[in-house]
Protein backbone atom coordinates (compact mmCIF):
# COMPACT_ATOMS: atom_id res chain seq x y z
CA UNK A 1 0.00 0.00 0.00
CA UNK A 2 1.52 3.61 -1.13
CA UNK A 3 1.48 6.20 1.30
CA UNK A 4 1.63 9.54 0.17
CA UNK A 5 3.55 12.74 1.94
CA UNK A 6 1.75 15.33 4.04
CA UNK A 7 1.73 18.64 2.34
CA UNK A 8 3.75 21.08 2.47
CA UNK A 9 3.30 25.03 3.58
CA UNK A 10 3.71 27.37 0.75
CA UNK A 11 6.62 29.78 1.42
CA UNK A 12 5.43 32.38 -0.64
CA UNK A 13 1.95 32.26 1.38
CA UNK A 14 1.45 34.77 4.04
CA UNK A 15 0.65 33.56 7.28
CA UNK A 16 -2.51 34.45 9.23
CA UNK A 17 -2.08 37.39 11.92
CA UNK A 18 -2.59 36.63 15.73
CA UNK A 19 -5.82 37.18 16.81
CA UNK A 20 -5.85 40.49 18.30
CA UNK A 21 -5.95 41.21 22.11
CA UNK A 22 -8.97 41.59 23.92
CA UNK A 23 -10.13 44.90 24.56
CA UNK A 24 -9.94 46.22 28.34
CA UNK A 25 -12.73 46.47 30.13
CA UNK A 26 -14.81 49.68 29.43
CA UNK A 27 -14.75 51.95 32.62
CA UNK A 28 -17.61 54.33 31.23
CA UNK A 29 -20.27 54.09 33.77
CA UNK A 30 -23.25 54.56 31.37
CA UNK A 31 -22.37 51.23 29.32
CA UNK A 32 -24.31 48.34 30.29
CA UNK A 33 -23.75 44.91 29.17
CA UNK A 34 -25.92 41.89 29.57
CA UNK A 35 -26.90 40.49 32.90
CA UNK A 36 -28.69 37.82 34.05
CA UNK A 37 -29.99 39.90 37.04
CA UNK A 38 -31.86 42.34 34.56
CA UNK A 39 -34.98 42.90 36.34
CA UNK A 40 -38.62 44.32 34.98
CA UNK A 41 -38.09 47.12 37.28
CA UNK A 42 -34.59 48.04 35.75
CA UNK A 43 -35.53 47.51 31.94
CA UNK A 44 -38.76 49.92 32.54
CA UNK A 45 -36.20 52.77 34.36
CA UNK A 46 -33.90 52.06 31.19
CA UNK A 47 -36.86 52.51 28.50
CA UNK A 48 -38.57 55.63 30.55
CA UNK A 49 -41.89 53.07 30.44
CA UNK A 50 -43.60 50.48 31.84
CA UNK A 51 -45.01 47.85 29.99
CA UNK A 52 -48.36 46.66 30.94
CA UNK A 53 -51.12 44.64 29.23
CA UNK A 54 -54.70 45.90 28.32
CA UNK A 55 -57.58 42.64 27.82
CA UNK A 56 -60.03 43.83 25.33
CA UNK A 57 -63.04 41.06 25.79
CA UNK A 58 -66.28 40.80 23.86
CA UNK A 59 -68.49 39.68 21.48
CA UNK A 60 -67.73 39.34 17.85
CA UNK A 61 -68.59 42.94 15.98
CA UNK A 62 -68.83 44.48 19.64
CA UNK A 63 -66.35 46.81 18.40
CA UNK A 64 -63.01 45.67 20.04
CA UNK A 65 -60.62 45.66 17.26
CA UNK A 66 -61.89 49.69 15.96
CA UNK A 67 -61.45 50.68 19.78
CA UNK A 68 -58.15 48.55 19.79
CA UNK A 69 -56.51 50.33 16.77
CA UNK A 70 -58.01 53.83 17.94
CA UNK A 71 -56.34 53.33 21.48
CA UNK A 72 -52.66 52.31 20.12
CA UNK A 73 -52.60 55.34 17.86
CA UNK A 74 -53.36 57.13 21.02
CA UNK A 75 -50.57 55.78 23.15
CA UNK A 76 -48.21 56.01 20.39
CA UNK A 77 -48.85 59.59 19.06
CA UNK A 78 -48.40 62.35 21.52
CA UNK A 79 -48.73 63.76 24.46
CA UNK A 80 -47.82 59.98 25.40
CA UNK A 81 -45.20 58.39 23.18
CA UNK A 82 -45.52 54.76 24.11
CA UNK A 83 -44.27 51.85 22.61
CA UNK A 84 -47.41 49.66 21.94
CA UNK A 85 -48.48 47.28 20.17
CA UNK A 86 -51.87 45.29 19.18
CA UNK A 87 -52.41 41.86 19.15
CA UNK A 88 -55.47 40.43 17.31
CA UNK A 89 -56.48 37.95 14.82
CA UNK A 90 -54.83 39.03 11.88
CA UNK A 91 -51.51 38.73 13.45
CA UNK A 92 -52.23 35.90 16.27
CA UNK A 93 -54.95 33.34 14.65
CA UNK A 94 -53.55 33.64 10.72
CA UNK A 95 -49.88 33.49 12.31
CA UNK A 96 -49.16 31.84 15.82
CA UNK A 97 -52.20 29.96 16.19
CA UNK A 98 -53.25 29.08 12.61
CA UNK A 99 -53.53 25.59 13.78
CA UNK A 100 -55.98 26.01 16.54
CA UNK A 101 -59.63 25.63 15.62
CA UNK A 102 -63.03 26.88 17.89
CA UNK A 103 -63.56 24.32 19.95
CA UNK A 104 -63.44 24.83 24.19
CA UNK A 105 -59.60 23.12 24.17
CA UNK A 106 -58.70 24.86 21.42
CA UNK A 107 -59.98 28.37 22.23
CA UNK A 108 -58.38 27.64 25.80
CA UNK A 109 -55.09 27.20 24.04
CA UNK A 110 -55.46 29.67 21.79
CA UNK A 111 -55.88 32.36 25.24
CA UNK A 112 -52.85 30.81 27.00
CA UNK A 113 -50.56 31.26 23.88
CA UNK A 114 -51.51 35.24 23.59
CA UNK A 115 -51.68 35.39 27.34
CA UNK A 116 -47.89 35.05 27.22
CA UNK A 117 -47.29 36.70 24.07
CA UNK A 118 -48.50 39.57 25.77
CA UNK A 119 -46.97 39.19 29.36
CA UNK A 120 -43.28 38.89 26.93
CA UNK A 121 -44.41 42.21 25.18
CA UNK A 122 -45.35 44.00 28.90
CA UNK A 123 -42.14 42.54 30.59
CA UNK A 124 -40.36 44.55 27.31
CA UNK A 125 -41.55 47.50 28.76
CA UNK A 126 -44.08 47.57 25.53
CA UNK A 127 -48.12 48.50 26.30
CA UNK A 128 -49.35 44.86 24.73
CA UNK A 129 -53.16 45.41 23.58
CA UNK A 130 -54.86 42.32 22.53
CA UNK A 131 -58.52 42.29 20.96
CA UNK A 132 -60.02 38.51 21.48
CA UNK A 133 -63.35 37.53 22.01
CA UNK A 134 -61.51 35.00 24.94
CA UNK A 135 -65.17 33.60 25.88
CA UNK A 136 -64.17 32.12 28.69
CA UNK A 137 -64.05 33.55 32.60
CA UNK A 138 -61.28 30.95 33.58
CA UNK A 139 -59.24 31.75 31.03
CA UNK A 140 -59.11 35.71 31.18
CA UNK A 141 -58.68 35.12 34.62
CA UNK A 142 -55.38 32.83 33.73
CA UNK A 143 -54.11 35.64 31.67
CA UNK A 144 -54.32 37.90 34.58
CA UNK A 145 -52.62 35.68 36.97
CA UNK A 146 -49.86 34.94 34.44
CA UNK A 147 -49.20 38.65 34.75
CA UNK A 148 -49.20 39.07 38.30
CA UNK A 149 -46.44 36.31 39.07
CA UNK A 150 -44.23 38.30 36.23
CA UNK A 151 -45.18 40.97 38.32
CA UNK A 152 -46.93 42.91 35.53
CA UNK A 153 -50.16 44.92 35.32
CA UNK A 154 -53.19 43.66 33.64
CA UNK A 155 -55.79 45.90 32.66
CA UNK A 156 -59.18 43.91 31.37
CA UNK A 157 -61.57 46.32 29.07
CA UNK A 158 -65.15 44.61 28.74
CA UNK A 159 -66.70 45.84 25.54
CA UNK A 160 -70.61 45.27 26.53
CA UNK A 161 -72.48 44.96 23.59
CA UNK A 162 -74.99 42.68 23.51
CA UNK A 163 -76.07 39.84 20.89
CA UNK A 164 -78.65 41.37 19.06
CA UNK A 165 -77.49 44.70 18.67
CA UNK A 166 -74.05 42.95 17.58
CA UNK A 167 -75.53 40.90 15.36
CA UNK A 168 -77.19 43.80 13.24
CA UNK A 169 -73.68 44.97 12.94
CA UNK A 170 -71.71 41.92 11.29
CA UNK A 171 -69.76 43.14 9.00
CA UNK A 172 -68.60 39.91 8.36
CA UNK A 173 -71.82 37.97 8.40
CA UNK A 174 -70.41 35.43 11.00
CA UNK A 175 -73.40 35.42 13.13
CA UNK A 176 -76.09 34.60 9.55
CA UNK A 177 -73.47 31.89 8.75
CA UNK A 178 -73.34 30.72 12.46
CA UNK A 179 -77.62 30.61 12.38
CA UNK A 180 -77.14 28.96 8.96
CA UNK A 181 -74.91 26.01 10.52
CA UNK A 182 -72.29 27.13 9.15
CA UNK A 183 -69.92 27.95 11.70
CA UNK A 184 -69.62 25.56 14.44
CA UNK A 185 -68.87 26.69 17.87
CA UNK A 186 -69.68 30.27 17.41
CA UNK A 187 -69.57 32.87 20.11
CA UNK A 188 -73.19 34.19 21.21
CA UNK A 189 -75.01 31.69 19.04
CA UNK A 190 -73.62 28.13 19.46
CA UNK A 191 -70.95 29.03 22.01
CA UNK A 192 -71.25 30.46 25.20
CA UNK A 193 -69.90 34.09 26.39
CA UNK A 194 -69.20 34.56 30.00
CA UNK A 195 -69.35 38.09 30.74
CA UNK A 196 -66.67 39.59 32.90
CA UNK A 197 -68.69 41.42 35.34
CA UNK A 198 -66.83 42.68 38.11
CA UNK A 199 -63.24 41.67 37.21
CA UNK A 200 -63.18 43.99 34.13
CA UNK A 201 -61.22 47.39 34.99
CA UNK A 202 -63.04 49.32 32.34
CA UNK A 203 -66.62 48.51 30.89
CA UNK A 204 -67.41 50.18 27.57
CA UNK A 205 -71.09 50.19 26.98
CA UNK A 206 -70.37 49.79 23.14
CA UNK A 207 -74.31 50.78 21.94
CA UNK A 208 -73.81 54.36 23.54
CA UNK A 209 -70.23 55.21 23.67
CA UNK A 210 -68.18 56.44 20.31
CA UNK A 211 -64.97 54.78 19.55
CA UNK A 212 -63.11 58.41 21.05
CA UNK A 213 -65.30 58.22 24.18
CA UNK A 214 -64.09 54.16 24.47
CA UNK A 215 -60.36 55.59 23.80
CA UNK A 216 -60.79 58.62 26.51
CA UNK A 217 -62.25 55.86 29.35
CA UNK A 218 -59.45 53.51 28.78
CA UNK A 219 -56.58 56.13 28.83
CA UNK A 220 -58.59 57.71 31.52
CA UNK A 221 -58.19 54.83 33.80
CA UNK A 222 -54.66 53.57 32.80
CA UNK A 223 -53.47 57.55 34.31
CA UNK A 224 -55.60 57.18 37.44
CA UNK A 225 -53.44 53.87 37.76
CA UNK A 226 -50.16 56.10 37.07
CA UNK A 227 -49.17 53.31 34.40
CA UNK A 228 -48.88 55.92 31.60
CA UNK A 229 -46.37 57.89 33.46
CA UNK A 230 -42.54 58.24 31.91
CA UNK A 231 -39.16 57.98 34.32
CA UNK A 232 -36.21 59.59 33.47
CA UNK A 233 -32.56 58.33 32.87
CA UNK A 234 -30.10 60.61 34.49
CA UNK A 235 -26.62 61.22 34.33
CA UNK A 236 -25.10 59.26 37.40
CA UNK A 237 -28.21 57.80 38.32
CA UNK A 238 -31.82 56.12 37.17
CA UNK A 239 -34.89 58.26 38.55
CA UNK A 240 -37.69 56.43 40.03
CA UNK A 241 -41.04 56.55 37.62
Amino acid sequence: MSTSNPPTADPTSTPNPPPPPPSPPSTNKNNLTHSASLTHSHRSLLRSQKGLTIWLTGLSASGKSTIASALELALLSPPHNLSTYRLDGDNIRLGLNSDLGFSPPDREENIRRIAHVAALFADACTIAITSFISPYRQDRRVARELHAGMGLEFVEVWVDVGVEVAEKRDPKGLYGKARRGEIKEFTGVSAPYEEPGEEAEVRIKGEETSVEEAVSQIVGVLEGKGLLRKGEVQEGGLVEM
